[in-house]
């Protein structure tokens, strides 16, 4: 990251009690704050590059360091960490998020309890996808974006929330307005019946899960094949932004 966002650690106890630290960092003083929830690939040049777009758009951006070497991709090595990391990420799990979302829960606490932030706004990508979806029920989060949520991996008609979750995350989306989730059609790590899961879960009654659906078989909606896939991402990213806009203005 560069000179532009300053580093703070963050520490606090997920499910099993055990406190974990990780790197944060932030730009920007806005009262609107985005939270951008790093995809398996890394904290690359394309997140950075999302994250100076939000934050050129007048939000405070908050970027949590979860693994991975910073400022690069590195697919296959970030899998091996992730996997060595099993009390914080449950990558097969279902019924139930990985520990990590209680810290994120507490993170966004924090945020709102003791850096002057009014409102918040999350986006999970990929591994952490789903983490967003999970963390509507937070009183502070108005707003969330859902890209090419995957997990738990492997398991296309399963959700990574558990029960209580899910009951949780309907009721405060029946309050706060529907959510989005995007993905590309021809994704094969976030299918169609993925989707299709979490429209059972959550639209049943009415809409709390918007979904937008960009051609093609990319999957890294905004970041790493935002460039690749042309006008159509572009159009989803500007949704994106107006959405938060809408949600978050102070």
């Amino acid at each position: 990251m560069d000179q532009t966002y300053s580093k703070s650690e963050f520490s606090a106890a997920i499910t099993d009690g055990t406190r974990v630290s990780h790197e944060v960092y932030t730009k920007g003083y806005s009262k609107a704050c985005i939270v951008i929830l790093q995809e398996l690939p890394g904290i690359g040049p394309e997140t950075i590059a999302l994250a100076n777009t939000l934050a050129d758009r007048n939000f405070r951006v908050v970027v949590p360091h979860l693994f991975g070497p910073l400022g690069k991709v590195s697919l296959v090595g970030n899998m091996v960490r992730v996997m060595c990391l099993r009390r914080e990420f449950s990558l097969f799990a279902n019924d139930k998020s990985s520990p990590i979302v209680d810290w994120l829960r507490a993170l966004c606490s924090d945020l709102r309890q003791s850096q002057g932030v009014d409102k918040i706004g999350v986006i999970g990508m990929c591994l952490t996808g789903n983490f967003a979806i999970s963390l509507m029920a937070e009183e502070q989060v108005l707003a969330g974006v859902a890209s090419q949520p995957s997990m738990p991996l492997f398991k296309h008609d399963a959700l990574h929330m558990s029960s209580e979750e899910v009951a949780n995350t309907r009721a405060a989306l029946s309050e706060k307005g529907p959510m989005l989730a995007l993905r590309f059609s021809k994704d094969p790590l976030c299918t169609s019946e993925k989707f299709d899961a979490l429209d059972r879960a959550f639209n049943d009654d009415q809409e709390r899960i918007k979904f937008v659906e960009l051609p093609g078989r990319g999957h890294s909606v905004l970041t790493l094949d935002f460039i690749r896939a042309g006008q159509p991402a572009q159009d989803a990213l500007e949704n994106v932004i107006d959405y938060f806009s809408q949600q978050l203005t102070v």
